[in-house]
């Protein structure tokens, strides 16, 4: 997919013109009848729009234009406050909101971005593309618009999606509504910038490719230019990304425990016998995810959905079969009507299906979830069929299901509408988008805060806002473990919380998988934000032997012990936009050596891991600078800065406390139910003297600091492991940690 942009027929933006200024929002003229508009959105957050003025100052904006703005923008308004004063030379304006500012210069138009004296981002302007551009503005489909930024010649580049190579996504071509590409639209450097292009249309990043190898460059087919940019460091731009652009709902405890994905074509009674031989082996579970195809569908003639009935001929008895060993089930829906049903024709003539430029429903090829059978796609841009598809999935939800599973991420074709006239890449980009957000809307109800899981691997903007992100379908050897590893982590960078891995794949040849590599995975799991067995005979703990089993029974007991402090991980990404599992370039922007290690990465903000991501026991750990690390296998302390050459065997894995916090841990359980939901904490890790208040689910600990020593209270009734050289002492309900004497 191909940009449209053609720099040789580009007409560069030459000169502005204030015409206005508010306390939020300075308005240009651009000349041609274009207006050029910057907003302070926030602190250290500038809006760039550009386009016919008609466009940017519509007072009454069409139902469509504002359901799309939704989708993209959790937060519409702009709550920043800005200075506006000219150069000294007259030839453009500084912009200002605190220490961030916002330099726009003519002669062309071009823009720079300082924080404090430092600029970290400015306009590219060179013979192969102009800083500003548009193409054929006066035909409002074909409309594209060009920005180019300069990039330093070792500048790296994160964000932009899923990716299974280097994180840095210099010298890539990304395409936004290419699903091969599993592009997100926001973009970063640890220099101090950030980039999100707010549309659902096509966008083209081209990272550094020749021949403009030193520039960053969007395309955007869409009748307005509309980016915004950032200034801060990586966790402060993902802080004001998500605060725009919305956040994850809050999962449910069940869901941060293990994971078991159904084996193809095996009966529920067959993975209920599986679930009571890890329950008799002590190996913990919580959730089982039923294979596809769709464990229901519309009836033939009816858009009420029936459960598949050879597959569950009583399924609230399957439900509850499963229930009876507190496993909770979750299963595949699909958005699409059978074309060999009466209730496709029926549909069709209604209007409620994505339709072709003659009228007549667009019939896709049959898929996994439709067992290969041709069918239509639910309009569900259409408000009457988006409900519908809420109001079935909440029935479900109501007689036992427990999450909904669904992966709407299709190749529609160019020619292909739906009811409110989007097409193309808008409506591949928002129709994930849709299918998710109304099963998120089944499963939360009317719980506030919203509580809920719908597993699926779709990606589309907004996707942080959906949470239970599915990793994807690897080989089962040491690539395939780093594949799954890297979308995590690139995911992340991007702003989605959450990416659950498979440990292994059953859709692969299971050659290449020993005990291991089983082992190595299972522990990237373990220190992750969740995990999902795959259930065939191959890729179970027992198939490698007593000794593989008795070590990931161990692995497993500490999973859930972690489970507080990876689910207060996860609900702190809601306020923070962080991701669980966070890349080294992400947590230590200004360490550049710590960025060469991309396959260690922060669990929350207390853990480093550094996962054993080939065979052998020799292990190279690097740990930042500017902290000192606590060994969690040894209780050794180490100076930042220094790679460690170390021995591991699959018993161990190299995870280090990050000094200054505390890791707070449950208790074991063979699954979640078994939790006292009014208090999950067992024992408390220290890593040096406190300073940092953890992160910690449904307990609130406050660490204050006093007289060289540590007040924390929170604390009752829980172990604690202070390092060496502390001691404590506990006076009621508060704790003092001070150096020991």
């Amino acid at each position: 997919m191909p940009p449209k942009f053609d720099f040789a027929h580009t007409t560069q933006l030459e000169s502005v013109e204030l015409l206005s200024s508010r306390p939020s929002r300075i308005d240009f003229d651009a000349g041609d009848g274009l207006h050029l508009v910057v907003e302070a959105h926030a602190p250290g957050v500038f809006r760039l729009r550009c386009g016919q003025a008609s466009a940017l100052n519509e007072e009454k904006p069409s139902a469509r234009v504002r359901a799309v703005a939704e989708m993209l923008l959790a937060r519409q308004e702009a709550v920043g406050e800005c200075t506006v004063t000219p150069q000294d030379d007259g030839k453009g304006w500084r912009i200002a909101q605190g220490e961030v500012s916002f330099d726009i210069q003519t002669d062309p138009v071009r823009i720079a971005l300082y924080r404090g004296e430092t600029q970290v981002l400015a306009s590219d302007i060179s013979e192969h593309e102009p800083a500003f551009g548009h193409d054929a503005l006066d035909e409002a489909d074909d409309a594209v618009w060009s920005a180019a930024f300069t990039l330093q010649a070792d500048e790296r580049l994160y964000g932009l999606g899923e990716t299974s190579g280097d994180l840095n996504r210099r010298e890539e071509a990304i395409v936004s509504d290419d699903p091969d590409h599993r592009a997100l639209p926001l973009a970063w450097s640890p220099r101090g910038w950030g980039i999100y292009v707010n549309t659902m249309h096509r966008v083209h990043h081209d990272l550094g490719v020749a021949p403009t190898a030193s520039a960053y460059t969007v395309s955007i087919e869409d009748t307005v230019l509309d980016v915004f940019l950032f200034v801060g460091d990586p966790s402060e731009i993902l802080n004001q990304y998500t605060a725009l652009t919305g956040r994850a709902g809050q999962p449910v405890l069940w869901a941060m425990g293990a994971w078991l994905q159904q084996a193809e074509g095996e009966m529920p009674t067959e993975t209920a016998a599986l679930v009571e031989r890890m329950r008799e082996l002590q190996l913990p579970l919580d959730a089982v995810k039923l294979a596809a195809p769709s464990a229901w569908g519309f009836q033939s003639d009816k858009a009420v959905f029936e459960w598949d009935a050879q597959r569950f001929p009583d399924a609230k008895q399957m439900l509850a079969l499963f229930h009876k060993h507190h496993v909770h089930v979750a299963a595949t829906g699909f958005p699409g009507v059978i074309q060999a049903s009466p209730l496709f024709e029926e549909l069709e003539d209604r209007g409620w299906l994505l339709t072709r430029d003659d009228g007549s429903a667009q019939v896709f090829d049959g898929n996994e979830a439709t067992a290969g059978r041709p069918y239509g796609l639910l309009d569900l841009t259409y408000r009457d069929v988006y409900n519908l598809w809420i109001e079935r999935h909440r029935q479900l939800i109501e007689d036992g299901l427990d999450a909904p599973v669904c992966d709407a991420q299709i190749a529609i074709p160019d020619d292909v509408s739906a009811r409110n006239g989007d097409n193309g890449a808008i409506l591949r980009s928002q129709y994930p988008l849709l299918a998710r957000r109304a099963l998120f809307e089944a499963v939360a109800g009317h719980k506030v805060p919203p509580e809920g899981v719908v597993p699926s691997t779709d990606l589309f903007p907004a996707a942080q806002r959906l949470p239970w992100q599915l990793g994807p379908q690897v080989t089962n050897d040491w690539v395939g473990l780093e594949q799954t590893l890297r979308t995590a982590l690139s995911i992340g960078a991007s702003g989605v919380p959450v990416q659950v891995h498979n440990i292994g794949s059953a859709k692969a040849p299971l050659d290449g998988m020993s005990a291991e590599l089983y082992l190595r995975w299972l522990t990237v799991g373990v220190f992750s934000a969740n995990f999902c067995f795959q259930g065939v005979p191959g890729l179970m703990p027992w198939a490698f032997g007593d000794e593989a089993l008795e070590q990931s029974r161990t692995w497993l007991q500490w999973r859930y012990r972690l489970v507080p402090y990876v689910l207060g991980a996860i609900e702190d990404s809601a306020r923070t936009g962080l991701p669980v599992q966070r890349s080294m370039a992400l947590s230590f922007p200004h360490d550049p050596e710590a960025h060469n290690w991309d396959l260690q990465y922060l669990l929350g903000p207390a853990l480093l891991v550094a996962p054993v991501m080939q065979p052998g026991n020799s292990v190279n750990v690097y740990l930042p600078k500017g902290d000192a690390w606590w060994d969690l296998n040894t209780g050794y302390r180490y100076e930042g800065g220094t790679t460690l050459a170390v021995e591991w065997g699959t018993d161990k894995y190299p995870v280090f406390g990050r000094e200054g916090h505390m890791l707070c841990l449950g208790p074991v359980a063979q699954h979640a139910g078994e939790f006292n939901s009014a208090r999950i904490l067992d024992e408390v890790w220290m890593f040096g003297m406190p300073v940092h208040n953890p992160v910690v689910m449904r307990n609130k600990i406050r660490v204050m600091q006093m007289q060289g020593s540590s007040y924390i209270k929170g604390l009752e009734g829980l172990r604690i492991l202070p390092s060496e050289g502390l001691e404590v002492k506990r006076r009621g309900a508060e704790v003092r940690i001070s150096r020991a004497r």
